[in-house]
């Protein structure tokens, strides 16, 4: 097998966020002059809003990267048959950078494994091309393929389906896995690409033995260089590489060796390591000590923290509290929207958003109808003691009390059945 020139770029999510466009700068300064910048739309082509997820990919590149990029569209097997395919295919033929992303990971499977596409993008990257597999796409490049919604949504029993295996085809058999450090979850573990790790562990089970798993932080891309058969890790988190159950970490700007992923966990590394024994950590998002501080606390961590802090104050009663987060989780939205934060996560962060001010509503609605309940009982008690100063004819004393309730607007009377009062 003649070695391939070029790279794969594995991005764990934010493919088209502003933690990416530099990525996306460097990977382009490495193809050749008038090479085709592609978005193949397969792994979102059921979605009634594939056409727009496309133009927002196109429209990022024109203004961050500037960079011309169009659209190879290829939504359905059937497409293989109508008059568009050739063109399709020739235009991939000449491709020196294709970025794949959103999606369904078994649909863009399903869809692409029979067709000539595969095969067009093991030689693109053969040929020194650059291949952006991201989030959904980054799962069907490799030999197997975790079936995301039907496991997460649907409740389908754990299983893998087979890949497009494109790395394979160039000399690396792995398994990949975005979103390695997800949180969304909140109160359930949603790690490793949502399945959690009590799923995830059923999973690696059943991958053949020396099987080689590279998991992509959020916000992380892992870039393969073929030519010179090393890894670099760039972007905000890590990259994990676990072999049975053997875990070696590696942050940004760690190199890592392409004997590694050919599974040999004794090959000599270059950059930082941390080596896990039977399990899977939680202390999923380590700092790099080469960096000097780590990154910036991720959205969903300063959403979830908002939550927090939100729901103790509902506890509370304390509403100034309730609508200061409500008010930071709209700057941190806000702030989202312009750092190019994914809009799926942005999406989910205004449900959340959209729930807290119900809540908000709910609580303070429920400690205002307090209010009457508790003015109503002191001023019943500020009677009764004028009263019992009346009874003992300590007149002062009960003239003071009227008086301090006429000064808060409420209107004493003395009628023939005992006192009455009224706002």
């Amino acid at each position: 097998m003649t070695q391939a020139r070029g790279t794969v770029a594995l991005i764990g999510s934010g493919e088209l966020s502003g933690t990416m466009v530099e990525t996306h700068k460097k990977l382009l300064a490495g193809i050749s002059a008038g090479q085709n910048v592609l978005f193949l739309d397969t792994p979102a082509g059921f979605q009634e809003n594939v056409d727009l997820i496309s133009r927002r990919a196109v429209d990022y590149f024109k203004q961050h990267i500037n960079q011309v990029m169009e659209v190879a569209s290829f939504k359905a097997k059937d497409a293989a048959a109508s008059s568009d395919a050739e063109e399709l295919y020739n235009l991939l033929g000449r491709a020196g950078y294709v970025l794949i992303g959103p999606g369904s990971p078994t649909y863009a499977v399903r869809h692409l494994k029979d067709s000539p596409i595969p095969a067009l993008l093991s030689a693109m990257i053969s040929r020194g091309g650059c291949l952006v597999a991201a989030s959904a796409a980054a799962l069907s490049v490799g030999s197997h393929t975790i079936p995301v919604y039907e496991i997460y949504k649907v409740g389908e029993p754990v299983h893998w389906v087979g890949g497009l295996n494109i790395l394979g085809k160039l000399g690396l058999e792995l398994v990949i896995v975005p979103h390695w450090n997800n949180a969304e979850g909140g109160n359930h573990d949603t790690r490793y690409c949502y399945m959690g790790e009590k799923r995830f562990r059923a999973l690696e089970a059943e991958l053949p033995p020396g099987t080689v798993i590279l998991g992509l932080d959020e916000h992380t891309v892992c870039t393969l260089d073929f030519k010179a058969e090393e890894a670099v890790v760039q972007g905000i988190g890590q990259v994990t590489i676990r072999i049975e159950g053997s875990e070696k970490r590696f942050a940004r700007r760690d190199l890592i060796s392409f004997d590694l992923l050919r599974g040999d966990q004794s090959a000599n590394l270059q950059g930082r390591t941390v080596t896990v024994k039977s399990g899977i950590k939680a202390d999923h998002l380590l700092q790099s000590e080469a960096m000097g501080t780590g990154p910036d606390p991720a959205f969903w961590d300063k959403m979830h923290n908002i939550e927090k802090v939100f729901h103790q104050s509902l506890a509370a009663k304390d509403a100034t509290m309730m609508i200061k987060q409500i008010l930071e989780a709209d700057r941190v939205l806000w702030k989202a929207q312009l750092d190019l934060e994914n809009p799926e996560f942005i999406s989910q962060g205004r449900e959340l958003f959209r729930e807290l001010i119900v809540l908000a509503g709910t609580g303070i609605k429920e400690l205002t109808s307090l209010i009457p309940e508790r003015f109503d009982s002191l001023i019943s008690a500020l009677v009764r003691l004028r009263e019992n100063y009346r009874r003992d004819q300590r007149w002062p004393e009960a003239d003071q009390i009227r008086n301090i309730l006429l000064e808060t607007g409420v209107l004493l009377n003395d009628t023939g059945t005992g006192p009455k009062w009224e706002i």
